[in-house]
């Protein structure tokens, strides 16, 4: 089984003007395809070849090649997931209660902005569901993710935002907290309380 670029669901444009049209060409049709065909070399012949992306994500890491193109397969399929037109403003059902307990919507944002604005260098910004169903929110360095034993943080991503330069350069150049904050004016909360309840 080869792995292939998900389909985005919506237009390039349909993002604007929170991701700008040429972003979003560039970012699907380049930078994750060169994931998805890195990663398909790094496991062709492998004990990884066949097993899915959340497996590898789990199991192999000890491979820079598997690790980089891996997570950057995985989290940009997210990502892609995760992003709206017009967005859905707040979140619903299990998250917004898991959310509550956290300590509320407004401290959820004010933790994520920051995860995602000092995230030195390339990295993500994560909120991630716990075994025990609570919510915690973190970051990881290039593209990692909290599925891998090697982040500092674990869990299942529910939510992922890309803070790698190629993610917003062209419109925000090198305004990352404004990128940040336009970021919730997209966000599909039903798709995160899908992936929340699976």
């Amino acid at each position: 089984m080869m792995f292939t670029l998900p389909e985005l669901g919506y237009a390039f444009d349909a993002l604007e003007p929170t991701i700008d049209a040429k972003t979003m060409e560039i970012h699907h049709g380049k930078h994750h395809q060169g994931y998805v065909d890195n990663l398909n070399k790094a496991v062709e012949g492998t004990d990884l070849e066949g097993k899915s992306i959340e497996e590898i994500c789990k199991t192999g890491t000890d491979k820079a090649a598997v690790r980089n193109n891996g997570g950057g397969h995985f989290n940009h399929s997210l990502f892609w997931e995760i992003l709206t037109p017009g967005g859905s403003k707040e979140p619903v059902g299990n998250v917004k209660a898991a959310l509550e307990n956290y300590g509320g919507f407004d401290k959820f944002k004010t933790d994520f902005t920051e995860a995602a604005k000092t995230r030195f260098g390339s990295g993500w910004a994560w909120l991630c569901k716990k075994s025990d169903g609570s919510v915690a929110v973190c970051s990881t360095p290039n593209q990692d993710n909290p599925l891998m034993p090697v982040a500092d943080c674990e869990g299942n991503p529910v939510l992922g935002l890309d803070v790698w330069e190629h993610a917003y350069y062209l419109n925000y150049q090198n305004r990352r907290p404004d990128y940040v904050t336009s970021f919730f004016d997209v966000i599909n909360w039903d798709k995160v309380e899908e992936k929340f309840n699976k």
